[in-house]
């Protein structure tokens, strides 16, 4: 199970622009949280990182968002990019799994899932969106909540189409 930093390290550079860019656009709460918490841990003003060109502060972000420390505000920058932005695919995910949610965010997760309705969910996923935006779903939904399904980690560790380039 790899954990957000992990996760950040493994996406294309491109995909992780996108969700900094995206985050700054239209949820700005997240793009702000993210700013305080890499200024917070590198100990610096949240002002200095916003009076730099975006390229040159996305690279920062990115850069200090990939290592151990900041697992926290990674997360955070994950599960609110993953909300506003891929919604329908959560959505999608979950309805292929006959999980009751309200807008892709689910209470409570079955403890496990059958291996049938896993794959054919999957395929349903990657047959509809981005690949690499897929994968990155997958492992921050596997990593992200408690249920931890044993049969998606195997698909993740397992099926090349879940695999990161």
């Amino acid at each position: 199970m790899l954990s957000s930093f992990e996760l950040l390290g493994f996406i294309s550079s491109d995909l992780s622009n996108r969700i900094l860019t995206d985050s700054a656009k239209d949820n700005r709460d997240v793009y702000e949280t993210t700013l305080a918490g890499v200024a917070k841990l590198r100990r610096m003003r949240p002002q200095f990182l916003k009076s730099q060109p975006k390229p040159a502060r996305h690279k920062l972000l990115i850069e200090s968002l990939r290592r151990p420390a900041f697992e926290e505000v990674a997360s955070q920058l994950l599960r609110g990019w993953l909300i506003k932005h891929q919604k329908d695919m959560l959505i999608l995910f979950l309805d292929s799994l006959n999980i009751e949610h309200e807008d892709g965010v689910v209470e409570d997760l079955p403890k496990d899932i059958s291996n049938e309705q896993l794959k054919s969910a999957i395929t349903v996923l990657l047959g509809k969106n981005e690949r690499e935006i897929v994968v990155l779903y997958l492992h921050a939904f596997q990593s992200m909540n408690d249920a931890g399904w044993a049969n998606l980690e195997i698909a993740l560790e397992t099926d090349e189409r879940l695999q990161f380039d």
